[in-house]
């Protein structure tokens, strides 16, 4: 995979456990471009590498954005970040990739954001923005003290509705009479924690009208990745076969063999480590590729994905 180095030209706070991290190229020249709802992967200097979403305007190109926020529960990505990065580092990164796109000539368009989720919502936001499209957003958090970006969404009014569920005062969002009170050409955009995103989900699967106008984006996965093993992996490239067994995911064996493959989030949410498949029936457990995507079989995530059939083929 091809990758670019920046620098990290500035950090700024945010919330207490939330920051924003801007970077630039090394010589100042243009960024490659992206859109709202994209995404860059981020080598670290603890030899982890994390996707984070671009918050910034798609039509800045001498920029990249990125709100992380500090998890308590971090692997050791987030801490990573707060604590090892400082203004001047040069880092390694991807190019942009997008699996949470908007639809940009939607009537009417609703974001539905929880906590760090807000970060690909900013980007989508401004993009409405410049393109004179009906918009609103929904911002949930626990208390405003912890809400990050209250002076850069200030600025929209009304247009945002902020939902403090752990405050006296605070309104609860109900997503069920949300998505019920918009008509069928609305689009909904929903990120945030894996609690959100079901009910979000659930409620939509309640919603007259395409399901394709509702949109998530998750940050961790909803079921465990496939670890039974008990089958082959063939590499079309080399046509060296690597036994997947029990207890291992396929991205697993691929690693022990010394085989060299792109990867970061290993739950599959990210899409680093997308694979195209060439034979063999997949056992889909991503939250990127879409159902349909899922049933032609035409590429399959390896970091979190089994096999229904005894060999797989793949393009590596």
């Amino acid at each position: 995979m091809t990758t670019l180095q920046v620098r990290l030209h500035a950090i700024s706070y945010e919330a207490p456990t939330i920051n924003t991290y801007e970077l630039r190229t090394l010589d100042g020249a243009a960024l490659p471009s992206f859109s709202a709802g994209a995404h860059i992967d981020v080598h670290l200097p603890n030899g982890m590498t994390r996707s984070y979403s671009l918050c910034n305007a798609p039509h800045e190109t001498h920029r990249y954005l990125l709100g992380v926020n500090r998890d308590p529960a971090s692997r050791g990505g987030s801490q990573c970040v707060h604590e090892d990065l400082q203004v001047g580092t040069t880092l390694e990164i991807s190019a942009p990739r997008n699996h949470f796109p908007l639809v940009e000539d939607a009537p009417h368009t609703v974001l539905v954001a929880g906590g760090i989720g807000i970060t690909p919502m900013l980007s989508m936001l401004q993009r409405l923005e410049a393109l004179g499209r009906s918009w609103e957003l929904h911002y949930c958090s626990r208390t405003r003290a912890v809400t990050g970006f209250i002076a850069a969404l200030a600025q929209y009014g009304a247009r945002v509705q902020w939902h403090h569920d752990a405050e006296a005062d605070g309104v609860r969002l109900d997503l069920a009479a949300l998505l019920q009170s918009h008509d069928t050409s609305t689009h909904f955009y929903c990120c945030g924690p894996s609690g959100m995103l079901s009910g979000f989900e659930a409620a939509a699967a309640q919603c007259a009208g395409a399901p394709e106008r509702f949109h998530v984006e998750y940050f961790a996965a909803k079921e465990a990745s496939a670890a039974e093993g008990g089958f082959t992996v063939q590499l079309a490239r080399s046509g060296r076969l690597i036994p997947v067994r029990q207890g291992k995911t396929i991205l697993d064996a691929l690693v022990d063999a010394g085989v060299e493959v792109s990867y970061s989030c290993s739950q599959g949410v990210c899409g680093t480590c997308e694979t195209r498949v060439l034979e063999g029936v997949p056992d889909h457990r991503d939250m990127v590729l879409t159902k349909g995507e899922q049933q032609t079989n035409r590429s399959m995530m390896i970091c979190c994905s089994g096999s229904k059939s005894a060999c797989l083929v793949l393009d590596l």
